[in-house]
């Protein structure tokens, strides 16, 4: 991937494009990484893209006017099958989903909708940003202790990190009622730090969303925007200390760091 690097105000391009616009130029290491789930383990578009005309097609009944309106509440695309970049669906929880389609599916209890969602949801197929077996191995081998914040609900994010066979490798796995509240607040980066006895000015958060970055600022970590989500570069810089294109370029940029 190419583009441009731009760094403490200075520009010009690098293989591996990122930007660093809050930190002063210092060597960073860390005790702890915190991954957001959807857009950043997991590439957004490409997993959630074609099984949300699926999964809108079951709950409208087949029928097109309330698609349709399924699809807006969501900030979806139907015909490109592709999120908005300010899709509710990108860093909001399963309960403000499904409040958000509560207005279309008039006739179903929420607490349903939020179990049929968590149940179709889980059975979505992933695709990942990058090896993440690999990815999580690089991570141990750094020593670093690793977590999941997500806005999904705990179930269905554990089935996706089992199925990608890495669920056993996070020392912590949060979603928004795993008893930590959901992002952008920043609880579930503290259950990660109380959990694990780590200071989160020793730790990072990394994610494809304001969402994200603005629960890592709060906790006061390190935080990395990644572009696998809806969200560009400029959108997440002014929240970020590092802007990747992916979790892939992350130990890359940890060995530069080491190094």
């Amino acid at each position: 991937m190419t583009g441009c690097l731009t760094t403490f105000g200075s520009t010009g391009c690098a293989e591996n494009p990122v930007s660093i616009p809050n930190k002063e130029s210092e060597a960073m290491t860390f005790s702890g990484i915190v991954f957001d789930k959807d857009g950043t383990l997991f590439d957004f578009n490409a997993t959630w893209g074609a099984w949300t005309a699926g999964m809108l097609a079951d709950l409208g009944q087949g029928d097109q006017t309330r698609i349709s309106a399924l699809a807006d509440a969501l900030g979806y695309d139907p015909e490109q099958q592709v999120f908005f970049p300010d899709s509710i669906v990108v860093a909001h929880t399963a309960d403000e989903i499904a409040d958000a389609l509560i207005g279309v599916l008039e006739d179903v209890d929420h607490a349903d909708l939020v179990a049929i969602m968590d149940e179709m949801a889980a059975n979505a197929p992933q695709v990942e940003a990058t090896d993440l077996r690999e990815f999580v191995a690089q991570l141990q081998r750094r020593n670093i202790k690793i977590g999941v914040a997500t806005n999904d609900s705990e179930a269905p994010a554990r089935t996706h990190l089992k199925e990608a066979g890495i669920e056993d490798a996070f020392d912590f796995i949060a979603g928004f009622d795993s008893g930590w509240g959901g992002k952008p607040e920043p609880g579930q980066l503290f259950g990660f730090c109380e959990t694990l006895k780590l200071d989160p000015k020793t730790c990072a958060m990394v994610g494809d969303s304001l969402h994200d970055l603005k629960a890592g600022r709060a906790a006061g970590m390190f935080t990395i925007g990644v572009l696998t989500g809806v969200a560009d570069h400029d959108t997440l810089a002014p929240w970020a200390d590092l802007v990747l294109p992916s979790i892939a370029d992350l130990p890359g940029w940890l060995d530069q760091q080491s190094g």
